[in-house]
């Protein structure tokens, strides 16, 4: 069974591809149009951990954009450190 990690929750997904895809597109577009009530901009980044499942380019943009974040973390708490 497919599953996501959200922090310490675990959140089962559809076991079949398609549905998959189609919660994660419809997670997307719910992301794109978060300015909206109701939706909301969180819906884009749990979108594409959904789609990554299945499609190895998403996945490779996610792995990307994890290690970025996390560099950017340790460079804040760096700075952090150097100014106390």
């Amino acid at each position: 069974m497919s599953e996501i990690r959200l922090g310490q929750r675990r959140v089962k997904l559809p076991k079949g591809r398609f549905w998959r895809v189609c919660l994660g597109v419809i997670l997307l577009l719910g992301g794109i149009v978060g300015f909206l009530p109701v939706v909301g901009f969180w819906m884009a980044p749990l979108g594409i951990m959904v789609l990554s499942i299945d499609f190895p380019a998403v996945r490779k943009f996610k792995r990307r954009v994890k290690v970025r974040y996390g560099r950017w973390v340790q460079a804040r708490r760096n700075q952090s450190r150097d100014r106390s």
